[in-house]
């Protein structure tokens, strides 16, 4: 199975755009998906993606499976992704004039 993880704006830098293999037996979900990229890509993906104080993702950041908010998706970080699927990771947007 095959799953494209798209970084972008400033996550270009250190997500890029990738494919990542997994094995077909195996089922994944986004959470799990999530947790292999830090892995792969190193402790400086987690410190972006996970916040240790409530042990999870962090809000402010924008993840989309297939153009969807993960918030959208039946079962949220828990969705099973599927061969083909792309993960998009957004980070926080801030700005405008005060």
């Amino acid at each position: 199975m095959k799953i494209r993880v798209r970084g972008y704006l400033t996550f270009k830098e250190v997500i890029g755009d990738r494919l990542l293999q997994i094995n077909d037996a195996e089922k994944v979900t986004l959470a799990g998906l999530l947790e292999k990229l830090s892995l792969e890509c190193g402790d400086e993906v987690g410190t972006i993606l996970f916040d240790p104080e409530i042990r999870g993702v962090r809000r402010d950041i924008a993840i989309l499976v297939n153009g969807v908010h993960y918030t959208h998706l039946p079962d949220r970080l828990d969705s099973e992704l599927k061969d083909g699927d792309e993960v998009a990771i957004f980070p926080p947007i801030a700005g405008g004039e005060d």
